[in-house]
């Protein structure tokens, strides 16, 4: 008689008109996502310094990334079909706060490659459980969201990868570090687990282990891929570009990506408004050409500071691909939404290596080169996309 009371108190309880809670738990839930990841993301180039870790080694560890967010899908919907995105989104999300200790206190290469292959699981799990969430509320409010809430996973990325900085120059070492973000991120992630209503168990994100997209829904597929290369290799690189190429300190290496992602974020809080004036095809195809012109002023910079307008300028440029490409594919349903994340963590997958291997034969000014002609192509499929208006 209890437990029926409480429920029947809960159901009542969710039927007053709370949206505005509720609608705080998606912008926090893309946060605390991109907190995460500027973290990691942060810290590269010092976890490469303690290891000892070549261009080639390092290739090889990020690899793992993608290859786990490949290996992602038989997890996530497995999750979402008994669990549903609400308690999908928990259970990955603490996993991924234990995983990112891991990958900080790693002793050696081949623990790291398994605690990054790990990460790659876990966060693109994280990553469909949110997006397929948020590309539900634009379909059923008809409003554009997806852009501002990538927007909010910038400045979550921003503000890792700042506070990576801080605790660079402080000489904490990234296990220390992580294990002190993760308790304040694992209350936060609650939180807005608290805030969402209850959804129904049984959805199905995609039961294959891996989707191609078909038809028109292949150029959205490539966007995808060339956008998650394009996006991972400055994430994953840009630090030790700067520290590599210009001898910067380890404070001022991931300022590089700080740089990128304040102005992305900036450009994505702004990208729902420009896309109802606009429209999402020439936004993206404009802004590519741009995202390829700040990354080679950034190689062909005389000095870091230089370089760090140019990430910039990148981060401005690139910063609607993603929102824009998730949302027309999500306007197609599930399996067009599970197709084309197929393929963009698949580019997830192929970027490390290839940069790496470009870095180790010709240098890092000719892989961050490599990145800039990424976005160039990015802008000529944009162009050629039906779906994406």
């Amino acid at each position: 008689m209890q437990t029926r009371s409480r429920s029947t108190a809960i159901t009542f309880l969710r039927s007053l008109p709370i949206a505005p809670a509720q609608q705080h738990a998606l912008p926090i839930l893309f946060s605390l996502f991109g907190v995460i990841m500027g973290s990691w993301a942060g810290r590269i180039p010092a976890m490469a310094e303690r290891l000892h870790i070549s261009h080639s080694a390092l290739s090889m560890v990020l690899l793992c990334g993608g290859l786990g967010a490949v290996l992602s899908y038989p997890v996530s919907s497995r999750l979402m079909a008994s669990f549903g995105a609400r308690k999908t989104m928990l259970f990955s999300g603490l996993a991924l706060l234990c995983v990112l200790i891991a990958i900080g206190v790693a002793p050696s290469v081949p623990l790291l490659m398994m605690a990054v292959l790990s990460l790659g699981i876990t966060a693109s799990t994280f990553d469909v459980a949110i997006n397929s969430s948020a590309t539900e509320r634009e379909k059923q409010t008809g409003k554009s969201e997806l852009s501002k809430l990538h927007g909010l996973g910038c400045a979550g990325g921003l503000v890792g990868a700042t506070l990576g900085s801080l605790m660079a120059s402080l000489h904490i070492m990234p296990g220390t570090h992580f294990l002190m973000v993760a308790g304040p991120l694992a209350l936060a992630l609650y939180f807005a687990y608290s805030l969402m209503d209850a959804d129904e168990v049984g959805q199905v994100v995609e039961k294959k282990s891996f989707s191609l997209p078909r038809g028109p829904l292949l150029f959205l597929g490539a966007l995808g891929f060339l956008g998650s290369m394009a996006e991972g290799s400055i994430a994953d690189w840009s630090g030790v570009f700067l520290k590599e190429h210009f001898g910067a300190s380890a404070g001022l290496a991931p300022l590089a990506l700080s740089a990128f992602s304040v102005m992305m974020l900036l450009a994505r809080l702004v990208g729902d408004k420009l896309k109802t004036r606009y429209g999402a095809r020439p936004l993206v195809t404009s802004g590519s050409m741009l995202g390829a012109a700040g990354l080679f002023f950034a190689v062909l910079s005389p000095n870091a500071y230089f370089a760090l307008f140019g990430f910039a300028v990148a981060g401005m440029g690139l910063a609607l691909v993603f929102p824009f490409v998730f949302s027309a594919a999500g306007a197609q349903g599930p399996a067009a939404l599970a197709g084309v994340a197929s393929l963009a963590y698949s580019g997830s997958l192929m970027g490390p290596p290839v940069i790496g291997a470009i870095a180790q034969g010709m240098g890092m000014q000719v892989a961050i080169a490599y990145v800039g002609g990424l976005a160039a192509l990015i802008a000529f499929v944009a162009s050629r996309s039906r779906l994406l208006k």
